[in-house]
């Protein structure tokens, strides 16, 4: 999006809004943290403090339209051996949470923890994920377990479709089947009713509309995915009184209850590592061949990850 213009990014820039390492260096009016430790960086850089809504709840400050920029968006990001992060927006990871499992959760994590936030469930509840088998969707259906839901996965690939199952899905869908099929089979499970809250990490055509179908009778549909347009039956909306509502990522708070969350329950981030800045060419284009599982990552500092492994040897 950055490179197509979406974004209106100033170019060149440095790339990934993902990431995490350990701090060498800090500002003079940081409290919360100090060299040595080792963090998760957030996407925000200095947020005004002054709007509306800086000075609304603390779970929606995050959407401030005057900041300084996003990183890898309007600011260098961390495909780079050092990166400035904003020590407001950074949080501090759990010994038990490795680099590796950090860093995805910096965008992907605080994304879909959000999502399964704002579907506003009980425990035993029903929540659906479209785009389930994907770098959001996998960490979705790992983090609605934790938090005792139940979980209705649905993918049209056969890889999205394989990590949904294997991530702890109550039902697998297969979205190729077409909406109605979807439909059908998830009532089956959820006593004709469909899930109570769906959330739509993907931008296929009929995403949507097919979170939305699953979805019961005045339950709610949150819109994760970033399509040009999104597209719903008015049926939905006006017969099946179906609520739509956006969702961004986590305040810093939910962000360290999201590291809690891992840390506590093993969650795990399915992740293709490359290994160097130089092998960056080859994870985007794995990431555009449609194959692959989880998140790419790129690991910068060899000695970092071993040193970690082992200081703490059972990391996740």
């Amino acid at each position: 999006m950055v490179t197509s213009g979406v974004f209106k990014s100033s170019l060149p820039i440095t790339g990934s809004h993902e990431g995490a390492g350990t701090v060498v260096a800090i500002g003079s009016s940081v409290t919360n943290l100090k060299p040595g430790d080792r963090v998760m960086i957030g996407l925000k850089t200095h947020r005004c403090g002054t709007c509306s809504t800086c000075r609304g709840p603390e779970n929606l400050r995050h959407y401030c339209p005057n900041s300084d920029g996003d990183l890898g968006i309007w600011r260098d990001g961390a495909f780079a051996e050092y990166a400035i992060a904003d020590a407001a927006e950074a949080n501090k990871l759990p010994d038990k949470v490795s680099f590796e499992t950090a860093a995805p959760l910096a965008y992907a994590g605080r994304t879909i923890y959000r999502g399964v936030l704002q579907a506003r469930l009980e425990k035993g509840q029903w929540i659906g994920l479209v785009g389930s088998g994907g770098g959001l969707g996998h960490l979705g259906i790992q983090f609605a377990k934790a938090l005792g839901l139940r979980v209705v996965g649905v993918d049209a690939r056969d890889e999205g479709l394989e990590l949904s199952r294997s991530s702890g899905a109550d039902l697998v869908v297969d979205a190729r089947k077409g909406v109605d099929e979807v439909v059908k089979e998830v009532q089956n499970v959820t006593g004709g009713l469909g899930c109570h809250t769906t959330v739509n990490l993907s931008e296929a055509e009929k995403a949507a509309e097919t979170a939305c179908a699953i979805t019961m009778m005045h339950g709610r549909m949150v819109q994760i995915a970033q399509p040009t347009q999104v597209s719903v039956p008015f049926e939905h909306l006006i017969f099946r009184d179906i609520r739509i509502e956006g969702s961004l990522l986590c305040t810093v708070h939910q962000s360290q209850e999201m590291l809690k969350v891992v840390s506590e329950h093993n969650i795990t981030v399915k992740t293709n590592p490359f290994h160097g800045l130089e092998q960056i060419p080859k994870l985007v284009k794995l990431a555009h061949s449609g194959q692959m599982q989880g998140k790419g990552i790129v690991i910068v500092d060899e000695e970092a990850i071993k040193m970690e492994n082992k200081a703490t040897p059972k990391l996740v």
